[in-house]
């Protein structure tokens, strides 16, 4: 049985230590690849566009109303601390 064992672990040593030839990789530049990757990407419309630059600028707006008025209560507050 030790012969046996002996015999299958060479098996596997020689079997792991033949070099097979690499194989060739063609790589493609930088640029086509991005080409590619764009192509891939779901743009969107004109109308989406709108949409989400109106909705920046209410967003906006919004922040500095808020930032406005906290800086309104700040002020009033700190002159009836001083």
């Amino acid at each position: 049985m030790a012969k046996e064992k002996d015999n299958k672990s060479k098996k596997t040593v020689k079997n792991t230590t033949k070099k097979s030839k690499p194989k060739k990789v063609v790589k493609e530049s930088y640029l086509k690849r991005v080409g590619k990757e764009l192509k891939l990407v779901k743009w969107p419309t004109a109308k989406e566009v709108f949409k989400y630059t109106i909705s920046t600028i209410v967003f906006c707006a919004f922040l500095c109303v808020i930032f406005m008025f906290l800086n309104l209560i700040m002020s009033l507050v700190r002159g009836w601390v001083a």
